[in-house]
């Protein structure tokens, strides 16, 4: 999709529709006042969340149609607000065989705006249907953000927009593949292939490097399946060097498919496992933007990436693994992999000399009981890095969920035969989950990101299609840019 500023008044503007946002209290874009009195005053509109008016053939405009969209309070209206308004636009609108869609900007900061409006737009646009043929799906072609007058701010804002948009829509593409088209080794040929279009460096370790190295526990998680077990490292180093000495690690969980091996899950939605690796999509996307972004710091994404299958190789319950670090695990629930995978990169990153580290994976069942679909369970054994991640995920309008992480916890975790094992019981479970990986980060400053709720959605809603959301993709790079 085309997307582009445009500078010109209301009535000059040329589109199959232009869209302007109605406050609850009246407000709106003054040009178009007119005909946000006259829809206010009738009670056709109130300008709730949500509310959506076509006016076609408006007098006085080029544009075929005159779509208000209500913005609710005023004051309430973000950057995550216009985003989902945009996006809801879209997604209705292209319907209606619109295929050039203007959007009017109103008050309050013009490049937040810009920003924000594009990613609405290229995010409602998508569609999962890649392996459908036979879709009658209509996306809009073009997308004009009109502006009342031009600053330099502007091309900029739409540029960053435009790449995160189309990061974490590349995300949503690696988690929309069935598992039988993204193994280990495909999710690595996508990495290689973005990797080389965007001047990123990539090395991917095989099994037989991986063994070398000790990463039993994640080797035992691959023993299963077929197919072979992949750890992808890209590294984005800043032009010039980097201006601090920090080293970002992002890592993501990359369970292609996970059938929770011999602790087999229920056969019922057993297909949305392909799912289980959208922590690994979304550290690809990520990278993916900030090798175009640019910040200044250095960052390098690890993505561990295998299969959990059953057949007479598979890792059972009472098997101990010897990790990366050394420490022993015992594997009482061969369907708590997620961690068993991650505990060997968050060493690998330490030994790489990564100094902050912060991961992101669909972990745990037990932080969609206490979350549900809206908030990102976070944990962490470092306040400040928490609360740069949290920053960064308020400015992207990404819902985040500070859990807690006591020493108390920590008991759940203990075992007679091994250093530790990988589950801690039925309770607290995505808290026992984080725990485990925290005796992997040590001291090192960790955050973790258990997405397991808000990495897909089971329904469309109006500003999003059903399937993976790419959630994580724009607060990792804002935390990225941000970077002091």
């Amino acid at each position: 999709m085309e997307c582009k500023l445009v500078y010109a008044p209301l009535e000059q503007v040329e589109a199959d529709a232009v869209a302007v946002v109605l406050f609850e209290d009246g407000e709106g874009i003054p040009a178009a006042k007119a005909w946000l009195d006259e829809l206010k005053s009738s009670g056709e509109f109130t300008g709730k969340p949500g509310e959506m008016t076509v006016l076609h053939l408006p007098q006085g405009l080029k544009a075929k149609r005159l779509v208000v969209v209500g913005g609710g309070k005023k004051d309430k209206f973000d950057a995550a607000a216009l985003r989902k308004t945009v996006g809801a636009l879209v997604r209705a609108l292209k319907q209606k065989g619109v295929k050039r869609l203007a959007f009017m900007l109103g008050g309050g900061s013009a490049e937040a705006a810009v920003e924000g409006a594009v990613e609405g737009a290229i995010l409602g646009n998508y569609e999962p249907d890649m392996n459908k043929p036979s879709t009658d799906a209509k996306p809009l072609e073009a997308f004009d953000v009109v502006a009342a007058a031009k600053t330099p701010q502007l091309e900029p804002a739409l540029r960053r927009g435009v790449i995160l948009a189309e990061a974490q829509n590349f995300t949503r593409d690696l988690g929309n593949e069935p598992a039988n088209r993204m193994t280990p080794l495909a999710l690595a040929s996508k990495a290689r292939e973005m990797a080389a279009a965007y001047g990123l460096d990539i090395e991917v370790l095989e099994r037989d490097r991986m063994r070398q190295l000790g990463m039993g526990s994640l080797l035992g998680v691959a023993q299963g399946s077929d197919e072979p077990p992949v750890f992808i490292v890209l590294r984005y180093q800043p032009a010039g060097g980097a201006k601090s000495k920090d080293h970002l690690a992002l890592i993501g969980k990359g369970v292609t498919f996970d059938s929770g091996g011999i602790s087999i899950k229920p056969a019922d939605g057993m297909e949305k496992m392909k799912y289980d690796m959208c922590g690994a999509a979304a550290v690809l996307g990520a990278m993916r933007a900030i090798a175009q972004l640019k910040p200044s710091v250095t960052v390098t994404g690890f993505v561990p990436s295998v299969e959990n299958m059953l057949s007479g190789r598979a890792q059972r319950p009472g098997d101990i693994v010897k990790s990366l670090s050394g420490k022993t695990i015992e594997v009482l629930n061969t369907d708590a992999e997620g961690r068993l995978i991650l505990n060997d990169a968050i060493t690998y990153a330490k030994q790489l000399g990564c100094t902050h580290l912060v991961d992101a994976a669909t972990l745990t069942g037990a932080i969609v009981v206490a979350l549900g679909s809206v908030n990102t369970g976070v944990f962490t054994n470092n306040d400040a890095l928490l609360g740069r991640v949290m920053a960064a995920a308020k400015d992207e309008g990404e819902k985040m969920w500070h859990m807690p992480l006591d020493e108390d916890y920590k008991d759940l975790l203990k075992s007679a035969f091994a250093d530790l094992a990988n589950i801690g019981g039925r309770w607290g479970g995505a808290i026992s989950a984080a725990w485990f990986l925290k005796e992997f980060a040590e001291d090192t400053p960790w955050v973790h990101l258990d997405i397991a709720g808000t990495a897909w959605l089971d329904d469309a809603k109006p500003f999003l299609a059903k399937g993976p959301t790419g959630v994580c993709v724009r607060t990792f790079a804002k935390l990225a840019q941000s970077w002091q």
